[in-house]
């Protein structure tokens, strides 16, 4: 019978390679078998189908030819048993003379018997600090002409007391005892399918192989420590609601001497009482008498650069568009500037005088249904 590894997985044909992996991992941790929920049939069938959909170009032949194009290779058909895969797990391979993609497994192997698949042992070199994210509320006319704010964070900095070293000044740092200078350390676990071997990061010297003899009094040794921080953010001329300003630099600071994470920050543009955004342009609505209209007249019009003089031409109907070239939103890090749509209202008096209904009558009697 044909396999659907879309069924198989959980997901629709439309999804994309993230939700597959993310239904795979979430999947491969219930039916584990060394859990109480494990089914190792399951567990094998979800990972036949991911190392099909996982794959873009095998998940292309399987789209067009079904699983007929893989008859033979997945786990269906290897005839391998739990410990046979848990030993292919260990050497990275899977059976039937395919080689697998242990990658994603490799953490939940690691998770239950305390190895991985060999990608993703810890580094004890230098690591990027983790990137923060923040929400910036901006008025309309800021972000149409730019803005410069100092906030404050929370964020982690290099120690300045000590350089990032977490060595007190003046104190000799020295190999971990420990680890031997490795960073790591290695532990041995005993599970149902035999005794296993798995290497962590040293306690003691947190991976970094070395350790100070007096450690840093005021981030405790660890080389950087959260404290508030005021930092300038400068929002460019033209940013539009929902739109993300990348702050090289300005994130939490690095490991071991890694590089600091970047800032972003969403912003948020507060609505205008009287102007309009579509992209960069402006718009607006202009009130304007039905005399205005029939006979033409030049009306002011409030635009985001000042004030303009707009000719309203005889016989302007209601709803029509005016263009203000180059009076709208500047184009991020361009010279170049939108436009400005002026709309017309037309505007029907609801209460008449007598006079000015007398006149109203006198021009539906002159011009007859020709006026209307």
């Amino acid at each position: 019978m044909a396999k659907d590894y879309y069924e198989i997985l959980g997901v629709s044909k439309t999804a994309t390679q993230d939700e597959i992996k993310k239904s795979f991992r979430k999947q491969a941790h219930v039916h584990h078998p060394d859990k109480k929920s494990g089914n190792e049939a399951k567990f094998k069938e979800i990972n036949e189908a991911y190392q099909i959909l996982g794959d873009e170009q095998k998940r292309k032949q399987y789209d067009q030819h079904g699983d007929a194009a893989f008859s033979g290779q997945g786990f269906g058909g290897t005839g391998m048993n739990w410990n046979d895969f848990v030993r292919q797990a260990q050497q990275g391979q899977g059976g039937g003379g395919v080689t697998m993609d242990f990658g994603d497994l490799g953490d939940i192997f690691s998770e239950v018997f305390g190895f991985g698949g060999g990608r993703r042992s810890r580094q004890s070199g230098p690591r990027r600090g983790d990137d923060m994210e923040i929400e910036m509320s901006v008025d309309f006319l800021d972000a149409v002409f730019g803005v410069e704010r100092d906030i404050r964070l929370n964020r982690v900095a290099t120690c300045e007391h000590c350089k990032g070293n977490g060595a007190e000044p003046g104190t000799k740092i020295s190999s971990c005892d420990r680890c031997k200078g490795s960073g790591q350390v290695m532990q041995t676990r005993s599970t149902m399918l035999g005794t296993f071997q798995s290497a962590s990061v040293c306690p003691e010297c947190r991976g970094e192989g070395k350790r100070a003899e007096t450690p840093c009094k005021q981030c405790n040794g660890a080389g950087a420590y959260e404290r508030p921080e005021e930092v300038k953010v400068k929002i460019p001329a033209g940013i539009d609601n929902g739109q993300t300003i990348r702050l090289s630099g300005l994130g939490n600071a690095g490991e071991r001497g890694g590089e600091q994470g970047d800032l972003y920050v969403h912003i948020r543009v507060k609505n205008h009482k009287q102007f309009e955004r579509e992209g960069y342009t402006i718009i607006t609505h202009e009130p304007m008498s039905v005399s205005q209209a029939v006979l033409g007249d030049t009306i002011e019009v409030e635009t985001v650069h000042g004030k303009v003089n707009l000719k309203i031409p005889a016989g302007t109907q209601p709803g029509t568009q005016f263009k203000l070239g180059t009076k709208g939103v500047p184009h991020v890090q361009s010279s170049s500037k939108g436009d400005h749509i002026v709309i017309a209202e037309v505007r029907i008096p609801s209460k008449l005088s007598r006079t000015e209904k007398k006149l109203y009558e006198d021009l539906r009697d002159e011009k007859g249904k020709s006026w209307l």
